[in-house]
Order: structure tokens, then sequence, then C-alpha cells
């Protein structure tokens, strides 16, 4: 028998004319639809008149759920994957279940559409032509001011996730890590209420004080400049940084410090290593 189509399906991130024609076919065929939160996913079904068996498909539940999903693709049947809102696999579970479905020679085909960080990239007036998205920072602060001292001096432009209740906590922390630059708050996306902030990260943050902030929020911040990266740390902290967050092998970071201060890889290297030896590793 040959297996089933596991079908990555963006929905709206806010307005419902963001899902695509071919999202909704794809929707009223498939013979499965599994769903972040199910009862959120009806309501969206429910507009476009799609009656289809729906399953939950969380974080919580993604290793039973993942194999009853496998079983019936297995079966043959057609399976489309589904978030909350956007892109499925993007700070958002699937990722485990995409692995697994290709593991099992099962097709996977993705049905692009909405997402949030690309949706505020495009319209945030910041350079857009080299990105890093980070989803969402950690929770506590500690953490959180760690992930942000790792990235001060990334070139590319970062995009993050926040929730509306840590959006200043957020704000602040970057601030004063990165120092003030120019960046944008975006919020409530494609929603009637979608609005944008942009300027230095001290005048978005005074223009939130006060205020209810609903719906998720988008944060973007400039690039660190050359000088920044240069003048502003030492080959020293740099490689701290690198190799404390854990996400470089010490042959990494050496390159990437290299190539930001344009010191010699070798020097850098036997910098690297007397960092190691101080730190007992």
């Amino acid at each position: 028998m040959t297996s089933g189509t596991l079908y990555i399906v963006a929905t709206p991130i806010g307005n419902l004319e963001d899902i695509s024609f071919r999202a909704v076919r794809v929707l009223k065929e498939v013979d499965l639809i599994a769903a972040e939160d199910t009862r959120h996913s009806r309501k969206l079904l429910s507009h476009f008149g799609i009656s289809k068996p729906i399953t939950s498909y969380f974080d919580h539940n993604k290793d039973v759920k993942g194999n009853f999903i496998l079983e019936k693709l297995a079966e043959g049947l057609n399976v489309a994957l589904i978030s909350d809102a956007g892109t499925p696999c993007i700070s958002d579970p699937g990722y485990q279940l995409v692995r697994d479905a290709v593991a099992a020679a099962v097709r996977v085909v993705p049905i692009p559409g909405p997402s949030a960080a690309i949706t505020a990239l495009s319209a945030s007036g910041l350079p857009t032509n080299s990105f890093a998205f980070e989803g969402f920072l950690p929770n506590r602060q500690g953490k959180r001011r760690e992930r942000l001292t790792a990235l001060k001096t990334e070139r590319r432009m970062l995009i993050f996730y926040e929730s509306p209740n840590r959006l200043m906590g957020a704000l602040a922390d970057i601030k004063d890590v990165f120092g003030d630059r120019e960046a944008v708050v975006a919020r409530e996306l494609t929603k009637i209420y979608e609005e944008f902030v942009r300027g230095r990260l001290s005048s978005v943050a005074e223009q939130f004080i006060g205020r209810k902030i609903k719906g998720e929020v988008v944060i973007l911040v400039a690039p660190a400049a050359e000088q920044e990266v240069v003048e502003g740390t030492s080959v020293f902290d740099l490689l701290q940084q690198l190799l404390t967050s854990g996400e470089l092998s010490l042959k990494d970071a050496v390159k990437r410090v290299a190539l930001e201060t344009g010191m010699p890889r070798s020097e850098v290297y036997d910098e690297a290593l007397r960092l190691k030896a101080r730190q007992g590793k």
C-alpha cells in the first residue's frame, strides 16, 4: 500500500483572508487534520465550510499523537498539519513529525502562507537582506540576558517573538545588552488593530508605557555595526560569548571572531585555547 501525504499547511495569523486558495482546497481534500488547538482550528475550518476529522497535535502529546498520525499515513490517508496561526513548525510543534515522516519515506508537502516573522520583516523598514530568526527568548531574565549577550555581535537583523506581558522586560534587556539600536515592534499583524512601532529601542519602549498590550508580538532589532563588534568588545569577550552559548564549536567560534574582527585566525585560536584553559575545559 502506498503511504499518504503529510501536508504542512499555513493558516491565517490574523485576517482570515490571509489563507490561500490552495490551503483551503487541501484542507477540504485531506482525510485528517492535525491541529495545535482543535477548538481554535474548528472555528477556522467552519468559516471555510471544511468538515473533516480533526485530532490534536501539540508539545505535550506529540509523541503519542505523532505515532497515531504516522499510522494513518502508513494506511494511505492524507494528513494536514496546521498550527493556531501561521506556518507550522516555525516556533510551533511539528518538526519532529516531519522528521519521522521523512524517515518513514512519507511524502511531505508544504503549503506556504503567512508567517509572522516574515510579515513583520517585510514592513519593518529595516534591512532585509540577511536576518536571523531567534523565536521566543527565555522567560527568565538571567537566561534571557545570557542569550542576548551571545547575540550582541550578530551582524544580521534579529527577529524575536514575544508575548504581550513580557514585551517591556524584553525590550529593557535588549537595550541594556545591545545598546539603543534601531528596532521595530509589530503586533496584531493583519488584524484590525495592526500596529508597527519604529525607532530606537528606548523610544519604542516609551510608546508602550501605561498601555495594555494585546496580541502576539514580533520584535525586530537592527544588526550590530562593524565598529560595535571591533571596538566595543574584545576578542576574549567575543569568544566567551560564543563558546558559553554552546551553539558553536571552538573551530566555528574562532572562524566567526576572526571574520568579525579581522584578527588572524591563528591568533584567535590561541586566545580560544587560553580561554578554555581558564575555564578548566
